[in-house]
């Protein structure tokens, strides 16, 4: 069936989330069989050579949108940002040593709670008073003399915070989930020894993980290690010491290819923000709706939000259903609402939202 026939409603669903229209009409058109191959992505060998230049070629335009050179490993791994919360502190916190961590969310804190499995674990700020409504301020940083690491989430997916500046942590390796945001908009990825990000947000489907090492750390991950826990190990075999998740590794080098196309980080970050400006300024328009993050810390990935009750709230998710604005329902924990406006999130469905909301406010207000 041709891709102008295919009715798609506007995804605002915080992940797996909306994926790039080109991106999925390219996997349609050789999902049955990789053009010269014969046969699909799924069915080839991950020891081919077919499979190899499509890691490599997902792993170069990594490179060409982080600016990091061969002094970082590209890693594409499984098991989401969960496993890496404990991959971290097992391949970088050695004995006797601590760990820093800045608390600015739900998964920052579970990101904490996983490595305190391991060892010594320091909360360097936190916001959790603060209902995690913002990002901490440099002043409020304790970071501890001589620390393995620091870790940070630099987007905060439930609460709708985001970092604008990364925290300076003088010498200590900054380490850094980035599920929510990474590739949103110019960054300098030098900063961090580890960065890594589920892919189901900004990168490709659910199932492949991307992590980013610099090189000198991998002199730090115990040979004791379970092997597939051991980021030594993984990138000593190119990320294949076992069968990667190929369609995902296809798919996540489609997008970057993608990114790469609409200018790089710095034409995506213009969209974003253009995006969110437009978002929030509805939200802040009459008071009707509340923003829920402090506007220095708001996110430009996930926009949330609260209307004068819950009531109103259960209407207007069901409404707004009905109208094609699919997965606006705040998380679980925090409730209200929760516009996630990722990278492939088209303008277009912004402004059906903004003329939603207005309108619901019309009638209900």
């Amino acid at each position: 069936m041709p891709s102008s026939t295919v009715h798609r409603i506007y995804n605002f669903s915080a992940g797996p989330a909306v994926m790039p229209l080109p991106v999925l009409e390219q996997a349609q058109r050789e999902l049955v069989a990789l053009p010269g191959v014969g046969m699909s992505v799924m069915e080839i060998s991950h020891r081919s050579k077919t499979f190899e230049d499509i890691l490599s070629r997902a792993i170069a335009a990594v490179r060409e949108l982080s600016g990091l050179d061969e002094r970082y490993k590209v890693l594409m791994l499984q098991g989401g940002a969960s496993l890496q919360f404990s991959m971290v502190p097992m391949n970088l916190l050695g004995a006797g040593q601590t760990a820093d961590y800045i608390d600015t969310g739900s998964w920052a804190d579970k990101a904490a709670k996983e490595a305190r499995r391991v060892g010594a674990v320091n909360v360097a700020a936190s916001t959790k008073a603060d209902d995690y409504s913002r990002i901490p301020s440099a002043g409020e940083l304790k970071l501890t003399d001589g620390a393995s690491y620091v870790h940070i989430t630099t987007n905060n997916t439930i609460e709708g915070t985001q970092w604008k500046d990364l925290p300076d942590v003088g010498i200590r390796p900054l380490v850094a989930d980035a599920s929510s945001d990474i590739f949103s908009r110019p960054m300098d990825f030098r900063r961090f020894g580890l960065i890594y990000a589920g892919a189901q947000k900004n990168l490709g489907p659910s199932g492949v993980t991307l992590v980013m090492i610099r090189e000198d750390l991998l002199a730090r991950s115990p040979a004791t290690l379970p092997t597939m826990m051991n980021y030594k190990v993984q990138a000593e075999n190119n990320s294949l010491y076992n069968t990667p998740p190929t369609f995902g590794i296809y798919i996540l080098g489609l997008t970057m290819t993608w990114l790469n196309s609409q200018g790089g980080l710095p034409a995506v970050a213009a969209t974003n923000e253009r995006k969110a400006a437009r978002l929030y300024g509805e939200i802040d328009r009459t008071g009707f709706y509340r923003g829920t993050a402090q506007k220095e810390s708001r996110s430009l990935m996930n926009v949330t939000f609260r209307l004068p009750s819950e009531e109103l709230e259960k209407m207007f998710e069901k409404e707004a259903t009905a109208a094609g604005l699919d997965g606006l329902k705040g998380h679980r924990s925090v409730g209200g609402m929760r516009a996630s406006i990722y990278n492939a999130f088209p303008e277009e469905g912004v402004e059906a939202l903004v003329e939603f909301m207005r309108e619901f406010e019309r009638t209900r207000g």
